[in-house]
């Protein structure tokens, strides 16, 4: 199971809020990913809080910058529109691109960047809000209902050739109250693709109910992390306590 470190990122600083919301500035993003890289983390998600206000993602020189001194898997989300958005991600150093909003839009985008950039690339970015009957994806940063089912969505997103799914439960986010479970599991069950779980990581037993149920390809941390709750080795060490296969 990867362990990814999440650095939502508004106008050049890093930031974090609950359910995507009432966000405060917690540092550099550069240096939060420099840390955690030294740390040991397997994969960095930058994703741009706010590109739907600017129609565009303005992340590509923290980008450069980030990957002049870290050498692990990056991924690139937020405002991720265009085929010429996705190449200059990529030339600006990032490995994957997270891809919501446009998605949703515009399905046909998906099989094309898959196509032309390689399924690897592509990651389904998902922020799923739950229902009475299960769970809606929105887009622009959770600000937007789509209608959309989130189950539904997932193996249309895997069956137009995205390589990864990004889940997040606006629920749970920033909360630190634990992840959304019973989502997780049913996204895993419903798709063959890996899922990255984000969205209410706060302490380490929060890991064990997850996996009581469920056993994502990798868990995305933001607040316990930036808040210094919990250490990218503490929650390693805890995965390999618990029999569940890590990179140490």
């Amino acid at each position: 199971m990867r362990v990814i470190a999440r650095i939502d990122v508004k106008n050049e600083y890093a930031i974090k809020g609950i359910h995507l919301e009432g966000v405060r500035k917690v540092g550099d993003p550069n240096e939060l990913a420099l840390k955690y890289y030294n740390e040991g983390v397997d994969e960095i998600v930058f994703m741009d809080a706010v590109a739907s206000l600017y129609d565009r993602n303005n992340l590509f020189k923290i980008i450069e910058s980030a990957c002049e001194k870290i050498f692990i898997p990056v991924t690139i989300g937020g405002g991720i529109r265009t085929l010429s958005d996705i190449e200059k991600a990529l030339y600006s150093g990032a490995d994957k691109v997270a891809i919501n909003t446009a998605a949703i839009r515009n399905p046909s985008f998906i099989r094309s960047a898959s196509l032309k950039y390689g399924s690897q690339c592509i990651v389904g970015s998902i922020e799923a809000k739950r229902q009475i009957n299960g769970w809606e994806a929105y887009i622009d940063n959770g600000r937007e209902k789509t209608g959309v089912d989130v189950m539904e969505w997932a193996q249309k997103l895997e069956q137009l050739g995205a390589g990864e799914i990004l889940l997040t439960s606006i629920d749970q986010e920033g909360t630190q109250r634990g992840f959304e479970v019973n989502l997780a599991r049913e996204i895993n069950r419903a798709v063959s693709i890996p899922v990255i779980v984000s969205g209410g990581m706060g302490e380490l037993i929060h890991i064990s109910e997850l996996a009581r149920h469920t056993y994502p390809s990798a868990l995305a941390c933001a607040a316990s992390l930036h808040y210094n709750k919990i250490s990218v080795m503490e929650i390693k060490s805890y995965l390999k306590q618990n029999h569940i296969e890590v990179r140490i």
